[in-house]
């Protein structure tokens, strides 16, 4: 992937603000930062959709609404009627979190059943679908079991992290799902990535879209190092 000019290094970047005392002030500054920097979308509580779609229309950033973030632990149904509304307010993308209680308990059935449904419904209305596995709490096995189930599932991508969890993204966990996730779903990596090098290396290790709110930091890092 081509990491030598800042314009494809900014559509990798989803600008996060995913803080629970985010105010209309604090949107409006993301929203700006996205449309100035050229950033893929803005990574935002779905609570807060309507609000930034108005504040982007019309421009080349996404809106993308986070659902039963950062748990996970609502019912299929839940999630369903979350990502809908996100949709009609003007989401172009979801990122919704799996069940890990539903992995632990190894029903297998109903995380896939979850991911099939929320697939079908974000593709029948022509957004894209982000699947947080939240690496931490999963051993090698689940990781792997969960990208093959996606890469027949066929969400749009995968993703390590919420960025609330003891711990996020890791280059070993992004080679993994990559590995497993087949050619048609992607990989997002999330979580503690805050710097150029961290950005540079989830990129070789095969992620075509990072979570960060060091997306300014990050931009500035690579311009400084690339001479640009």
């Amino acid at each position: 992937m081509n990491l030598d000019n800042l314009r494809d290094i900014a559509i990798l970047i989803d600008h996060t603000n995913l803080k629970p005392y985010a105010t209309d002030e604090d949107m409006k500054q993301l929203c700006e930062e996205a449309k100035e920097n050229h950033f893929r979308m803005v990574a935002i509580n779905s609570s807060r959709t309507a609000y930034c779609h108005a504040l982007l229309e019309g421009t080349d950033v996404h809106v993308g609404a986070a659902i039963s973030f950062p748990l996970g632990q609502t019912d299929t149904a839940v999630k369903l009627y979350e990502t809908e509304t996100a949709i009609r307010e003007g989401a172009d993308e979801i990122d919704y979190v799996v069940s890990l209680s539903d992995i632990k308990n190894g029903d297998w059935y109903k995380v896939e059943d979850e991911m099939r449904r929320m697939t079908q419904l974000c593709h029948s209305h022509g957004a894209l679908l982000k699947v947080i596995f939240e690496i931490c709490y999963l051993n090698e096995d689940e990781i792997i079991h969960l990208s093959r189930m996606a890469r027949d599932v066929g969400p749009d991508f995968i993703k390590t992290s919420t960025g609330f969890a003891s711990s996020g993204a890791t280059v070993e966990a992004v080679r993994l799902m990559k590995t497993h996730c087949g050619d048609h779903v992607k990989v997002k990596a999330a979580g503690g990535i805050r710097t150029w090098q961290a950005f540079r290396a989830m990129v070789d290790a095969g992620a075509e879209r990072i979570g960060t709110s060091s997306g300014l930091k990050i931009m500035a890092e690579a311009k400084k190092e690339l001479n640009l």
